[in-house]
């Protein structure tokens, strides 16, 4: 009888801790959602190793690999994963971007992150424009690559901060010239006179520096304030001020040589 008790037992525990085992599984498979990917990127050996690194985190699967941008859309629209990382120099007939591109036009959920070697302008605001939600270069550290993933996952964008840095200057740059070309159909004596307007120069004080006579820079100004399409001097300055004329013409420069 004891020994049909303990076996009774001994059932009972068992059939315990498998039950709890398969609590345990599925309560751990619900907090790890497990994020499909796929791998896009022409050579093997770096789709190896982003494939061993992925499938190293427990919330990571990577379900297809493609070697060329073509693939890549066949596969997306195939798995439909979560994200793709994608070089964004792929060979072929369509690039990363392009691939990109057709793969948001038919499955706007996915995320696609570029990868990408080197931090180039023109393919980054390429990549952005084509709906990428990530820009990370090759040799970021394996760390920041899985936080990068998690945060593109949890609906994050990710710029690599060497790639954001040139965009920055790439703005400056835009900006800069934005700022220049305000001031394109000027000649360089209209510039200069402009400056000096800026300035609160009156005509005769712009003639006596320029060497030039009253006249000749009354009719300057007339020519620059319709150039800018402006109503008066004082709009005149404003713009100048504006558009930072100082940076083109400098406080000290005379100016081009006297001509009447």
């Amino acid at each position: 009888m004891l020994q049909n008790v303990l076996v009774t037992i001994i059932g009972q525990v068992v059939i315990f801790l498998t039950c709890r085992k398969a609590l345990d599984t599925s309560s751990g498979e619900s907090a790890v959602s497990h994020l499909r990917i796929i791998i896009a990127d022409d050579h093997a050996v770096v789709r190896a190793g982003l494939k061993a690194l992925l499938e190293n985190e427990a919330e990571f699967s990577v379900v297809a690999e493609a070697n060329s941008g073509e693939e890549a859309v066949q596969l997306a629209l195939t798995y439909e994963p979560d994200i793709v990382l994608m070089d964004i120099r792929m060979p072929g007939g369509i690039s990363g971007i392009e691939a990109c591109e057709q793969i948001l036009k038919n499955k706007a959920k996915i995320k696609v992150v570029m990868l990408t070697s080197y931090a180039e302008d023109e393919l980054v605001m390429d990549a952005i424009r084509a709906g990428a939600v990530g820009y990370v270069l090759k040799r970021v550290d394996s760390g920041k690559l899985i936080d990068d993933i998690r945060a593109v996952a949890a609906g994050d964008a990710v710029i690599d901060t060497a790639v954001t840095k040139s965009l920055l200057n790439e703005v400056r740059e835009a900006a800069h010239i934005k700022e220049a070309s305000a001031f394109a159909e000027l000649s360089e004596r209209e510039l200069h006179i402009l400056a000096l307007i800026a300035r609160g120069l009156t005509n005769r004080e712009i003639a006596q520096k320029l060497y030039l006579g009253e006249g000749t820079v009354r009719n300057y100004v007339g020519k620059i304030l319709s150039t800018l399409h402006v109503a008066n001097r004082a709009e005149a300055a404003v713009f100048a001020v504006k558009h930072h004329i100082e940076r083109y013409v400098p406080a000290d420069s005379e100016g081009p040589s006297s001509e009447e």
